[in-house]
């Protein structure tokens, strides 16, 4: 039986906490900036957990169980 591959995008994008939480980063914080309000910009910095609607799909591209 030949290993399971994790997904090379979703390695990149979210970090595994201590407690097995998924941290990501908000998307939207990248280019077109100027015309996004400083309000918006400072939100879109600070990371976030994945809701636990997307958990499981996550958890799958990272091969964790």
């Amino acid at each position: 039986m030949p290993k399971v591959k994790t997904n090379s995008g979703a390695k990149k994008r979210f970090v595994l906490t201590g407690s097995g939480k998924v941290k990501r980063h908000h998307a939207y914080h990248s280019h077109i900036l100027t015309k996004k309000t400083k309000k918006q910009k400072r939100n879109l910095q600070h990371a976030d957990l994945v809701e636990t609607e997307n958990m499981k799909q996550v958890r799958d591209l990272l091969n964790l169980r």
